[in-house]
């Protein structure tokens, strides 16, 4: 053990003979601590929040979606269903067609995208769990399954005859519109259910057969807008996604269930980034504290490192001392800090503490990266802070009383 850190840590477990100088130095440790602790507990809530928010849309991405490279769909051909068929990477694979339309009830209307899919779609995506009212189409009718949003819009039921709904696209074309017959197909169609996965696609899709979809966009027998495909178990989803698009060609553009909400996952890291600034922005402040209290305690204890430096150490060893003093504050501090903000964590997770609704608690999600990110914060920051105190230290100051 160098002569610097066993100096240093006497001064740390050691008191002052001036209690203002003690409680400076507890302020700064509580300081630490506090600021430790709080940085972990909201990582860890808004992992817990980030968690919470996926869950649902993921609950109806497939593990990976081919989509049209240029325009709107794309032509499936007979051989390309038996080659995907065939692939063993592929445990199931649903055809899709997405088109915004206008619905309308009654005297009520509103925007959205329709989403007409085969029998496959089931087996893909877990659809029945985020259905709240009703129960799921069947292929070979005009039901349709629109979100919470949508339904509340329009004053949706569940198989309600007495109310019609019509679903209405644009018909492509050129030339004058002379009438609405002739500027829109359309189709009459029956809700049979009601979905709840978040509100921007609560207020967005309904889902409706492949057919209808087919007959009101005009669309070719093997003509959709996308293919939604479910891995099998244990498979690289790296080369799933080579095989597939060997299949299908430049004429489809393959994405995960990552890229498939590029911009939920931008807007949460970005957010989680600025939760982590601004926090990291109050242990800065934090460590003001731990810097007045290595220079309290440097003036404090002149009169030893007068005695010090006579019997031989350097204005460099009496430097490293309050260095290391002030690093093994921010250390110990830190873990104390993760440790207490540990146990709040699984308090939260067991008893359920602080809840966000009656029925639901704040969720939080403990992640050893966390420790890892707050115990880099709390040494880098610690390391700096103690390299500016120490470097108050000049040889007037050691070498005078």
């Amino acid at each position: 053990m160098s002569f610097s850190l066993y100096i240093a840590k006497r001064y740390l477990r050691s008191k002052s003979t001036n209690n203002a100088i003690n409680f400076i130095t507890y302020i700064a440790i509580i300081g630490v601590i506090l600021g430790s602790a709080s940085l972990f507990i909201v990582l860890s809530g808004f992992a817990g929040l980030k968690d919470f928010t996926l869950q649902f849309s993921s609950e109806i991405d497939p593990d990976l979606k081919a989509e049209a490279a240029l325009g709107k769909s794309f032509v499936l051909s007979d051989a390309d269903i038996t080659k995907l068929n065939n692939l063993d990477d592929i445990a199931n694979f649903s055809r899709v067609i997405e088109e915004r339309v206008f619905i309308a009830s009654e005297n009520k209307n509103t925007l959205a995208v329709i989403k007409g899919v085969d029998e496959k779609f089931q087996s893909i995506v877990s659809i029945d769990s985020v259905i709240e009212y009703g129960g799921w189409l069947d292929q070979k009718s005009n039901q349709i399954v629109v979100g919470w949003g949508i339904s509340n819009s329009l004053s949706l039921g569940i198989l309600d005859y007495t109310k019609s709904i019509n679903i209405y696209v644009p018909k492509p074309g050129k030339g004058q519109i002379t009438s609405t017959k002739n500027a829109f197909n359309t189709v009459k169609a029956l809700n049979v259910g009601i979905f709840f996965i978040n509100e921007s696609l609560n207020d967005k899709y309904i889902f409706a057969p492949i057919e209808l979809a087919k007959n009101l966009l005009n669309y070719e027998s093997s003509q959709i807008s996308s293919i939604e495909i479910k891995l099998k178990d244990g498979i690289d989803e790296t080369q799933a996604k080579a095989n597939i698009q060997a299949i299908l060609g430049d004429k489809v553009i393959i994405k995960n269930r990552t890229q498939l909400n590029d911009a939920l996952y931008k807007m949460l890291n970005t957010e989680n980034l600025a939760v982590y600034l601004i926090f990291t922005l109050v242990l800065i402040i934090a460590f003001f504290n731990v810097i007045g209290s290595l220079i309290m305690m440097m003036l404090d204890k002149k009169q030893s490192l007068n005695t010090l430096f006579n019997i031989g150490a350097t204005v460099k060893d009496i430097r490293k001392i309050f260095f290391y003093q002030g690093s093994l504050m921010s250390i110990i501090g830190g873990f104390i800090g993760l440790g207490v903000a540990f146990i709040i964590t699984m308090l939260q997770k067991t008893f359920n503490l602080v809840m966000i609704t009656p029925s639901l608690a704040y969720p939080v999600v403990i992640k050893t990266e966390n420790f890892f990110i707050v115990f880099f914060t709390i040494s880098v920051l610690g390391i700096i802070a103690s390299r500016i105190a120490s470097a108050r230290i000049t040889k007037s100051l050691v070498k005078n009383i």
